[in-house]
């Protein structure tokens, strides 16, 4: 868990994390380049790409917030990276103002579509900024999370209303402006020219347990790392998992 070259070791970040350095790993033998060109969208102050900048990557940040992008040049300049990451200000939908279609070996968009009118343009967006048999990292809400924890906090009528809403939203207050299944996420990035190679659950137990237990007891963290990495995967559980993620390859 102390790796250095991933994230903060964090029930938000660990089973993405080992996904996506497995799929850069294979880009670096598919291509024969050490150093690959990388694009996050929305990546705000560098969660993932300041970590793959360690790994010896260039990574292009877009981001429509000057803040996160202020904080990405600090949090690089102290990790020693500076020189391989570049902020930019933008969005998904105006992606080829500030970047080159056809440009990237790997693409994250991590957190996006949720915020995004058209989800569907910002895939196709993503997936135009790829090089052939580049990949791609999607992580959205999901829509079975959000319906298991509004019912388990007493919220029965918000859970139904989340299940029943076009956009998976639970009420007017809700801060998620739109959620997924497992269908709608693939479906879109098939639709886009991705062949869908793994389907993720992230976050499936950890909203669930009580923080004071997975601080207070002896391993619990570790224990719930392990748990959450064992269930990723498991179709099962796409259905109850806070958020989804799809990875995949743009089709030749």
């Amino acid at each position: 868990m102390s790796d250095q070259l991933r994230p903060r070791a964090s029930l938000r970040t660990a089973v993405v994390w080992e996904v996506l350095k497995d799929a850069l790993e294979r880009r670096v033998k598919a291509t024969g380049r050490e150093a690959l060109d990388v694009l996050d969208t929305g990546g705000g102050t560098g969660n993932f790409a300041v970590p793959v900048a360690r790994l010896g990557h260039r990574v292009t940040v877009v981001d429509p917030s000057p803040n996160a992008l202020f904080a990405l040049e600090r949090r690089a300049e102290e990790a020693g990276v500076a020189d391989r990451v570049r902020g930019v200000q933008g969005d998904i939908l105006g992606l080829f103002e500030v970047v080159d279609r056809v440009g990237y070996d790997a693409v994250l968009c991590h957190g996006v579509l949720e915020y995004v009118d058209d989800p569907a343009e910002g895939v196709r967006n993503a997936v135009e900024a790829l090089r052939p048999a580049g990949a791609l990292s999607l992580l959205g809400a999901g829509l079975g999370g959000a319906v298991l924890a509004r019912a388990l906090a007493g919220h029965f009528a918000e859970a139904r209303q989340a299940l029943a809403d076009p956009t998976g939203r639970w009420g007017d207050g809700d801060p998620v402006p739109r959620r997924f299944t497992a269908d709608q996420l693939t479906g879109l990035v098939d639709d886009a020219g991705i062949e869908v190679g793994a389907v993720h659950g992230v976050r499936v137990f950890a909203d669930l347990v009580p923080g004071v237990l997975v601080d207070t007891e002896p391993g619990a963290m570790e224990e719930l790392l392990r748990l959450e990495a064992a269930v990723a995967e498991l179709p099962a559980f796409h259905a109850v998992a806070t958020q989804l993620h799809v990875l995949g390859e743009k089709r030749a």
